[in-house]
């Protein structure tokens, strides 16, 4: 038996109940500090998968112009402007031209002809050709989201505005 400035021992069962209780206070402070952060989001937005190229007439036929920021390949013919996708569908790695005029992974090993299409290694499929678009001032616009068929030329009306 303690004595007068000795407190009494809690008994195990008043110690566990205190436990759950502080145990569903910090559950439900959690609860509300995590609630109040939801009206503001923590993630960034997404850059645009669209960009300018610059102008139609940057783009004689003939012309081959590699845009190393967007690692996207301009290739102009009498047909129009295209743009061929730089990166390797294997494994996203940012291909090479290869002396034969295709395009070499310097990562794995795959080859792909001047068009994109495999011509060997772990490639799965052909390098992507990207959407073409003019915008309102005349600028060609490439859409990195947006696949089109091989060979899809884009027909540019004039280096101005209409």
């Amino acid at each position: 038996m303690p004595g007068r400035l000795e407190p009494d021992e809690m008994p195990r069962r008043d110690w566990l109940g205190l436990a759950g209780l502080w145990t569903a206070a910090l559950a439900v402070g959690g609860s509300l500090v995590g609630m109040a952060r939801l009206p503001k989001p923590r993630v960034s937005p997404e850059a645009s998968s669209r960009f300018r190229a610059g102008s139609p007439l940057e783009y004689p036929p003939g012309t081959v112009k590699v845009l190393p920021d967007q690692i996207v390949r301009m290739i102009a013919t009498e047909a129009g402007v295209a743009a061929l996708s730089l990166v390797c569908t294997h494994l996203g790695c940012v291909v090479g031209e290869d002396a034969d005029g295709g395009f070499l992974c310097p990562c794995h090993g795959s080859r792909f002809d001047a068009q994109g299409k495999v011509l060997g290694g772990p490639a799965p499929r052909p390098l992507r050709w990207l959407e073409v678009s003019q915008a309102a001032d005349g600028a060609l616009v490439v859409d990195a989201a947006r696949e089109v068929p091989a060979g899809d030329f884009y027909p540019p009306t004039s280096g101005r505005p209409a």
